[in-house]
């Protein structure tokens, strides 16, 4: 049966964002380069990690996840990422303001979903069929995903570097009993994937 995934780098302090996130800081000061450095520094070795981020068959995102914008939509504003995002699958956008679907190349459709994140996850379940459903982030709806139980599996990637604020993770999940299955890194990265035990 597919899973619900996610990826998520973070500092060792626990932030997958630093402070004050803006157009200009898309993942807040202080945090890019330094928690994806592993990225685009050491892309060979850490070749099969990358691969796994987009390798479902439908994403979930968070609205700040898209863009930087808050209250009504910018609708010139098509994410991030340019003409063609990386995920070349359907994107189901949590919004409390609806807007209609975005389609971009390569196969990428962003779809915006106000009424939360179990119809996100039906619609999301629905379009991948029997591949992965990804969670991509940010950190509030991972959080948001973990604390309703509908995760199966946390595939941390950990830098070596301390955030001290910012958005982070695990914030009011309680326990979800994270069993840790695979371990493996560099000196930029350590990757831990862990089992959600529901």
């Amino acid at each position: 049966m597919s899973k619900v995934t996610t990826d998520m780098s973070i500092s060792v302090d626990g932030f997958a964002a630093g402070p004050n996130q803006s157009l200009e800081n898309p993942i807040g000061e202080g945090a890019e380069p330094r928690l994806h450095r592993w990225m685009f520094e050491q892309a060979e070795q850490h070749a099969e990690a990358l691969a796994k981020i987009t390798d479902a068959g439908a994403f979930i995102m968070g609205r700040n996840m898209f863009g930087p914008g808050r209250g009504a939509w910018d609708l010139e504003w098509s994410g991030w990422w340019g003409e063609e995002p990386p995920y070349h699958a359907p994107v189901f956008v949590l919004s409390h303001h609806a807007r209609a679907p975005i389609t971009m190349k390569g196969g990428t459709t962003f779809t915006f979903v106000t009424d939360g994140i179990e119809s996100a996850l039906a619609r999301a379940r629905a379009a991948a069929g029997e591949r992965d459903v990804a969670v991509a982030g940010g950190a509030h709806t991972v959080n948001q995903y973990l604390a309703a139980g509908l995760l199966d599996e946390v595939r941390l990637h950990i830098a070596p570097v301390i955030l001290g604020a910012g958005e982070r993770l695990f914030a009011g999940v309680g326990d979800p009993g994270l069993e840790p299955v695979a371990v493996s890194g560099t000196d930029l990265v350590t990757h831990v994937t862990y089992r959600v035990n529901h």
